[in-house]
Formats: structure tokens, sequence, C-alpha cells
């Protein structure tokens, strides 16, 4: 048992979502919209060994590359993940990702009293806090189910 190897396909073109804090891959998953109705091939790997997190979670995606939104809010609950992009087969970037000071138009308010919540054409904004992220309208912070708060429009 000592010699137990990690296997998991390479791909040909997409993104490799590494070092995710483990037990947070199906997040990924949420803030990137995908839900297994779409061709994508997906691979995730969850909770296996990590020198630097102790458990950490993997997201393969083919044929997809993120935008700079989705990677804000992913490194709101993966701050220590890194991206990288593949290309026939090699890695031809990798980057750890950021967090950003606030997100825009991105997370929809949970009070529904916020502004953003009415008939105003108004973008959502939050800022990011010790625990979570703040709107900047009502001052109603998200600490706990980020994804459960993602803009799907």
């Amino acid at each position: 048992m000592s010699d137990r190897k990690l296997r998991v396909s390479k791909i040909r073109n997409g993104t490799v979502i590494d070092h995710v804090s483990g037990g947070q891959a199906l997040n990924v998953l949420s803030i990137l919209g995908i839900d297994g109705s779409e061709e994508l091939g997906v691979s995730i790997v969850m909770n296996v060994p990590s020198a630097q997190l102790g458990k950490k979670d993997v997201v393969k995606v083919e044929d997809r590359e993120l935008s700079q939104s989705e990677v804000d809010v992913l490194s709101l609950i993966a701050p220590e993940a890194t991206i990288n992009i593949i290309r026939d087969y090699d890695v031809t970037r990798k980057t750890r990702v950021e967090q950003p000071e606030t997100v825009t138009g991105i997370l929809s308010c949970p009070n529904p009293g916020c502004i953003t919540n009415g008939n105003e054409p108004v973008e959502t904004s939050f800022s990011i806090v010790a625990d979570g992220v703040r709107c900047s309208y009502c001052g109603t912070i998200i600490r706990d189910s980020l994804a459960d708060h993602i803009d799907a429009e």
C-alpha cells in the first residue's frame, strides 16, 4: 500500500484548478455553473493528501478557460488555488488566484430589502472582509454557502 498513486487522466485543452481546500470541489463546480448537463469533460479529485493544505481537491474542466470574474469568486472559497491552462496536453499558463478587494455583478445579496433586489438597475457589489463578503449597499455579510449566492443571470 505504500506505493499508492493518484491517477487522473490528462486533458488535451482546458483548465485544471489545483490546491482547492479539501471538500470545496463541488462548490467550485457550482461557481462555474457546471451541473453535469453540459457536454464538458469534468474530473474531480477530493480530499487527497497535500503537504500545503493537509487535504486538497483538484478540478479539471476540458475545453473551457475561466473568466476573471469566475477566478475572483473562486478565490473566496479557494484562496490557495492555482489555475493551470492546458493546451495540447501541456500547461501553457499557471497562475495563483488573488483575492480582489471587491466582486461586482457576480453574487446576489440575500437581503430582500437590498436595493439590488428591487426594480432599480443596480449591479451588486461586495467587499471582501475577514469573515466573508459584505454587500456594498446594505451591509449584509455572507459568511457561508457562498456558492448559493452566485447570480445565475
